[in-house]
């Protein structure tokens, strides 16, 4: 199993000194201390209008990232793609991944933030008919010989061709999983997929359910074997039970503070039928209280508990994971202490 860097740039906490700007200087330097301390991947978040995150640009900072390292994998986590067009994204991906030597792991979803889709006027009632549609036009950008055309509710264009294609043959895309038809989505297509372990305890009833469904769906439903399954983990390493409760205290701010005001029904609003299972996830997060927190959502605790906690991941079949080091205001200093910590303590039990 391979371990990654993952962010999604949280920063809006009440009285929060830490810049947008400052803050994504620090993510992009921890992106370079990945590759230094042996990460497999970089996985970097967008998020728009300095609602949850302050990183709106994932292509721009791995572009920069592919010219300064040589080995780092280069994710967007992930592409919102129902806010931008997927011939455009096509084009910008398969660029950066021919540029980068094939290092493109490309995923996408759908997003979860209704102001986040307002500005730029895209329908966020519609967003998984949208994001189906939109992706499979990027599949098709990458994959078909030559001129193609598209006929469908969103998007409608003839005769295109997009250069260049990828590095990779195929750059088959990870989708995004907090639900199942986002699963059966990518079983249906062949497709990757990502889960956030939490989620998927909720609608799964674990991370090894989620991944056993994905596989019983590709074998059964479409008689091929599945792709690669991931998941994102918020990870603290802790010697004492002072860090591990500062572990545990962070999250709980990044879900109160950053989080829950991104999430439909956080607000009262009408939310879409394909958003429903939100509602329960945010009655959750409005009572979590540090001591409730299991490994369903952070890794926390000894480097030995970690590995013990990894193993049992490892054994649901999961291929790499990545791991959410700088939730919740940690110091830029410490999150790279933890990035080197966990690839010295952790890490080489899965080599």
């Amino acid at each position: 199993m391979q371990f990654g860097y993952f962010t999604l740039s949280d920063n809006r906490y009440p009285n929060n000194p830490r810049s947008a700007e400052s803050f994504i200087k620090d993510i992009y330097a921890e992106a370079l201390w990945a590759e230094a301390v042996g990460l497999n991947s970089a996985w970097i978040g967008e998020h728009h209008f300095n609602l949850l995150g302050v990183n709106a640009s994932p292509l721009a900072m791995l572009a920069q990232l592919a010219g300064a390292t040589t080995k780092l994998r280069l994710a967007p986590a992930v592409t919102l793609l129902p806010v931008h067009h997927p011939l455009h994204v096509a084009e910008e991906w398969a660029t950066l991944d021919l540029l980068s030597g094939g290092r493109v792991d490309f995923a996408a979803g759908r997003g979860y933030d209704r102001k986040e889709y307002d500005p730029f006027q895209m329908p966020f009632d519609d967003s998984a008919e949208l994001f189906a549609e939109g992706l499979e036009i990027v599949w098709r950008a990458w994959t078909e010989p030559g001129k193609w055309s598209h006929k469908g509710k969103f998007y409608q264009f003839d005769d295109v061709e997009v250069r260049p294609k990828p590095a990779q043959s195929p750059l088959r895309p990870y989708v995004a999983c907090f639900s199942r038809p986002s699963m059966e989505l990518a079983a249906k297509n062949d497709w990757n997929v990502i889960y956030a372990p939490f989620a998927a305890a909720m609608v799964y009833g674990s991370l090894a359910d989620a991944v056993r469904v994905y596989r019983e769906t590709c074998e059964t439903g479409f008689r091929r074997p599945m792709r690669r399954a991931m998941c994102s983990y918020f990870v603290h390493i802790a010697s004492t039970p002072e860090e591990e409760r500062y572990g545990k205290e962070a999250l709980v701010r990044y879900f109160q503070d950053a989080l829950i005001a991104a999430f439909p029904s956080s607000s009262g609003e009408k939310v879409p039928p394909t958003y429903k299972y939100f509602v329960d996830i945010v009655n959750i997060l409005r009572d979590m209280r540090p001591e409730k927190l299991t490994d369903k959502s952070i890794l926390c605790g000894s480097p030995q508990h970690i590995v013990d906690t990894l193993k049992q991941v490892e054994a649901a079949g999961v291929a790499e994971v990545i791991l959410y080091f700088n939730y919740g205001q940690k110091p830029h200093a410490m999150v790279k202490e933890q990035m080197q910590r966990f690839m010295q303590e952790v890490a080489p039990h899965f080599s």
